[in-house]
């Protein structure tokens, strides 16, 4: 959350409470207040060279569909860097939750997260609006200005910019989604006489935004529909404990004072002992623990006002069908996605 800067656009289109959000489908699986719901980030197992580790994961992606997991997560990674080592899911992020919309029924659909600084917001607007029409509105999108120095001047790009890039961008894409043709007057383009379909199914596509994506904090409040954030460390209640006070901070400089979701995240390695106590391992970027030290963690969260908790599993060593099936039948029901609006018809 260091060196925020404030980039207010003009636009009156500010974040929105959960009210705003009550008929559509992936946002009501995922968020209700003081409750925690689970999700799974993807890719199931780690690239390291090789595409083959890919080979039948839509078909778990269907599995967890099956399972009732509230969420699927997709990394938007447009260019490989060694350095950082993760190249996400591989696939474009919206090409593949296209695909995955096809394969799933209910789960919601979630970018953590779509690049904003990166993309211009009538491509971020145009994929998003189709996507959200072809899964019957399950689309929910994390969004963040970008932490891979390399990406930028490979688009042309000054990576110093992308803040107020960044700003701009979210400014654009909400007024391209109206319903009434906008006027656009932007540094990242003028539009007067065209309007973009296809529109969100139920009129809005919620921006859950990432870290500070160097915006400041009133920012955040005014604008971001929800706030993913890390975690902070696992291993103990400290962590927790400091998530909640950065929670609190964010949730006091909302406007409204409306409900607004929190999400998080953790890389887990999840032990065959259910008693394992929690780990730290990789320096702390993955937790080993068995499932009810897992349990104690999202009951943590929970309390700390976490409302969506998405887990990693690539760094696990076990294999991914054994872990998806323990979390579902030992910690799901515990943190049990929400009933709410079914998705809608889907007949494209």
């Amino acid at each position: 959350m260091s060196e925020n800067v404030t980039h207010i656009a003009p636009s009156s289109i500010r974040g929105a409470d959960a009210a705003t959000f009550a008929g559509h489908p992936g946002y009501r699986r995922m968020f209700e207040q003081h409750q925690l719901t689970l999700g799974i980030f993807l890719p199931l197992r780690f690239y390291e060279g090789d595409m083959s580790v890919l080979t039948g994961q839509a078909d778990l992606v269907s599995e967890i569909d099956r399972l009732g997991f509230a969420a699927t997560w997709v990394r938007d990674v447009p260019l490989y860097d060694p350095s950082f080592g993760d190249a996400g899911q591989l696939f474009d992020p919206f090409t593949y939750l296209a695909y995955l919309a096809a394969r799933t029924k209910q789960v919601s659909l979630v970018t953590g997260s779509a690049i904003f600084s990166l993309r211009h917001p009538i491509d971020l607007a145009k994929a998003a609006a189709t996507i959200d029409q072809l899964s019957g509105g399950r689309l929910v999108m994390g969004i963040a200005s970008g932490d891979r120095p390399v990406e930028f001047p490979a688009y042309g790009l000054e990576h110093s910019e992308r803040g107020e890039r960044f700003a701009h961008s979210v400014d654009y894409f909400r007024q391209l989604l109206q319903v009434k043709a906008p006027m656009i007057h932007s540094p990242l383009g003028h539009l007067s006489e065209a309007q973009l379909l296809p529109k969100p199914v139920t009129g809005r596509i919620p921006l859950i935004v990432t870290g500070s994506s160097r915006q400041s904090m009133q920012w955040l409040g005014e604008h971001a529909d929800g706030w993913l954030t890390f975690p902070d460390s696992t291993q103990n209640i400290m962590g927790p404990r400091r998530l909640a006070e950065k929670i609190r901070t964010w949730r006091a400089n909302i406007p409204s004072g409306g409900f607004r979701p929190h999400m998080t995240n953790e890389w887990i390695d999840l032990a065959q002992d259910p008693d394992f106590p929690r780990t730290p391992l990789r320096g702390g970027y993955v937790l080993k623990t068995g499932r009810n030290g897992l349990i104690e963690l999202l009951g943590e969260w929970r309390d700390a006002g976490v409302n969506h908790a998405a887990l990693g599993i690539q760094m696990a060593e076990r294999p991914a069908k054994e872990i998806l099936q323990e979390l579902a039948e030992e910690v799901l029901p515990l943190f049990p996605s929400h009933s709410g609006p079914l998705p809608f018809p889907q007949h494209w």
